[in-house]
């Protein structure tokens, strides 16, 4: 029985209406990302959390207590995979176009960049978000297991097509393999936990002085989800640093340790979130869910010469139109995590030119962009055991001014899920 209908009985509607408000909402949400400049900065910091999901990531990231695909259940708070029946696979992705500018006023003569005004020639990324869940019994409970090979993290700015910049780019990419499992401890209550094992890409970002460097890390994740009764229900998670250490990426040919390789320390912050949803207004058919979420770049390694402790608040809806379409709506907003004072010192590494080089790598890794909107729809059954979902939205511009960089980002972003289930009698024919 479908999720409305525990509420209140659905109207059904006929295909040719249904594929006629399937386009509509297409041409809406085209029409929108036409209308208005939006940015690349659909993360919290670095990372990406349930933005790009293929469902959550309509509804403004969302995912909480009441998640509308597998990999944001997976990805978030794990005590909501037990919200899905399995064996259930969703495969999904995001398509993030870049446009990130750097304005450079005055010059840095110990890292050789000058004056310059440009966009970065970062093509556009690319963020793959696959997962499975599958529920049995275990000790008379119901257990819930899910797998997933998610995008953690991820940016790239590239000037080294202008002269004056001196080769300046920077790219990093942060890449989960989780795993985790939830319980209903009552007919109310669920509980869950996972494991994360990340591998990480860093590419700079120090000026002709560092290069690229892999480390992979742990992390660990516990939830919890409880039914307030009347729809409405309650979640919320824990999440733990994930510390990476990479080696002998930095070399400075002068200063007090030129041409000596250095190691970076890198964290990813301590994440704890709480979400609200409630999902039986106008009569079952509408979907609310609010979600706070808090993070801890203050004691993070490398982060915390560039970003303060942030809030972040995201809100959606979701109306079931039909039987079979769902539309989806969001909006985010987040505080500006990026500081108005940094030290000389960044991840470990003392770099050459003092404080002006740490604020011009402060301006490669601006998140400054605050306000979020995003929209979408879902398609149940597209083809039998099937469903389709898909996500448009990004950021309003912003720009902000760190020393003598000054960052503006703007772009826009599109994700896509297929998920697939298996039928009563099992997927083996």
């Amino acid at each position: 029985m479908l999720w409305a209908e525990r509420c209140f009985p659905i109207v059904t509607l006929t295909d040719g209406l249904i594929m006629k408000r399937f386009i509509l909402c297409l041409l809406l949400l085209l029409g929108s990302l036409t209308a208005v400049r939006t940015a690349t900065a659909q993360s919290y910091g670095i990372e990406l959390h349930n933005n790009m999901m293929p469902a959550s990531g309509a509804m403004g990231g969302a995912s909480l207590s009441r998640p509308q695909d597998l990999q944001s259940a997976i990805n978030g708070n794990p005590a909501t995979m037990a919200q899905f029946s399995g064996p259930t696979f969703g495969f999904g992705g995001a398509l993030i176009e870049p446009t990130y500018n750097v304005t450079q006023t005055d010059s840095l003569p110990l890292v050789g960049v000058d004056p310059y005004s440009a966009k970065s020639d970062a093509p556009l990324a690319l963020a793959p978000n696959i997962g499975a869940i599958h529920q049995t019994e275990f000790l008379g409970l119901p257990v819930t297991f899910g797998l997933g090979f998610m995008t953690n993290a991820g940016l790239a700015v590239d000037f080294r097509h202008i002269p004056e910049s001196n080769g300046t780019q920077a790219s990093y990419l942060a890449l989960d393999l989780v795993s985790g499992a939830a319980v209903n401890l009552t007919p109310r209550l669920a509980v869950g936990g996972s494991f994360t094992l990340g591998t990480s890409v860093l590419d700079g970002p120090f000026v002709q002085s560092s290069s690229s460097q892999t480390d992979y890390a742990t992390r660990f994740t516990l939830g919890a989800n409880y039914d307030l009764g009347r729809g409405t229900s309650i979640g919320g998670y824990w999440q733990s640093e994930k510390q990476l250490e990479f080696d002998n990426v930095v070399r400075f040919a002068t200063g007090p340790l030129a041409n000596t390789y250095q190691d970076l320390n890198l964290d990813h912050p301590m994440n704890v979130g709480l979400g609200i949803a409630n999902r039986c207004m106008m009569g079952g058919r509408l979907l609310l869910a609010a979600d706070v979420i808090y993070k801890n770049w203050d004691d993070t390694d490398f982060f915390r010469s560039l970003y303060h402790d942030q809030w972040a608040f995201q809100f959606g809806g979701q109306y079931r139109a039909t039987r079979r379409l769902k539309l989806r709506f969001g909006y985010a907003f987040n505080e500006d995590p990026t500081r108005d004072a940094v030290p000389g010192t960044i991840g470990g590494v003392v770099p050459v030119g003092g404080i002006p080089s740490v604020q011009y790598v402060q301006g490669q890794f601006a998140a400054i962009a605050q306000h979020r909107i995003t929209g979408g729809v879902g398609i149940t059954n597209l083809v039998p055991n099937m469903n389709f979902d898909v996500t448009v939205g990004g950021v309003f511009e912003n720009d902000k001014s760190f020393g003598d960089t000054t960052a503006k980002v703007d772009g826009y972003f599109i994700a896509f899920g297929f998920t697939f289930h298996c039928p009563r009698g099992g997927c083996g024919g």
